[in-house]
């Protein structure tokens, strides 16, 4: 039986709906061989993954999300083979948390100037120990029927320029590749097109992310169309980045993603799981 990757999903560890045990049973379940979790600037939810991957028999790449600035743009880099107590990468996500949990109560102070109180403590318990990520305050406005849907609230209140959207200064590129590397992981680009960039930036883009010491880019997400990857795949190419794919797996109730249900890597991929075995 050939290997199925799922190399990007999350967790009620952050914005995800099921716990990292209901994740792997899942993944398991959907024919996936080697899933990697990866939830959005912790790693909370690993050791709990880790446990039931080794108790059903699938293999777990310890894995982790962060968010990063460069060039005054958000760009999400995936640590894959991670270790999740390496110093350096402990005090990154501290560093992580903090940014957001600002953030977290400057969206809230935002939408009680458009009359939407209570959502700081709503997003708050939401997330119990997890992270607190846009997709929660997007979730309360759902629930409080404010939109009638989360993308909805992301065009409404959340996105860049809408009245509840908070500019945010992640850690640097170099920053958050180098923790990342120092804990023995292997620094992939994550949805490269959804940054929506013009080729000429995302050929900086690139530069800047491969001279950091970044190794791969996803190729192949949940969401990828026939077009789509080819793109992606022109630019790994390109770069001689490492062909990764990740459904990136939130929520059972979005039926258009799930988990090891993608497209295969193009022809002439070198796959990022070679650099993980």
């Amino acid at each position: 039986m050939m290997d199925k990757y799922d190399l990007h999903c999350h967790s009620t560890a952050s914005d995800g709906a099921l716990t990292p045990t209901e994740l792997v049973k899942r993944a398991h379940q959907q024919g996936v061989t080697a899933l990697s979790l990866t939830d959005h600037d912790t790693t909370n939810g690993l050791a709990e993954a880790q446990q039931t991957a080794d108790d059903i028999g699938i293999r777990l790449i310890p894995g982790i999300e962060l968010s990063s600035t460069w060039e005054h743009k958000c760009f999400h880099i995936v640590g894959l083979g991670i270790d999740p107590d390496e110093p350096s990468l402990l005090e990154g996500i501290e560093q992580q948390q903090i940014i957001r949990a600002e953030r977290a109560k400057k969206i809230a102070l935002k939408l009680e100037k458009k009359r939407i109180p209570g959502a700081y403590d709503a997003v708050r318990e939401a997330a119990g120990d997890g992270m607190i990520t846009r997709s929660h305050f997007a979730s309360y406005l759902l629930e409080q029927h404010h939109v009638r849907s989360q993308q909805e609230a992301f065009d409404k209140y959340l996105g860049r320029g809408k009245p509840a959207y908070v500019s945010t200064v992640w850690a640097g590129l170099e920053e958050t590749i180098a923790w990342i590397k120092s804990s023995g992981g292997v620094a992939v680009l994550a949805h490269p097109l959804r940054y929506k960039l013009t080729s000429n930036w995302m050929n900086r883009a690139l530069t800047a992310f491969k001279q950091a010491g970044g190794q791969g880019i996803e190729v192949v997400t949940g969401r990828s169309s026939v077009d789509d990857i080819q793109r992606s795949h022109f630019f790994a190419q390109k770069f001689q980045l490492r062909a990764s794919q990740g459904s990136d797996f939130h929520t059972p109730s979005n039926e258009w993603v799930e988990l090891g249900r993608m497209a295969a890597l193009p022809d002439g991929s070198r796959p990022i799981w070679e650099l993980l075995n």
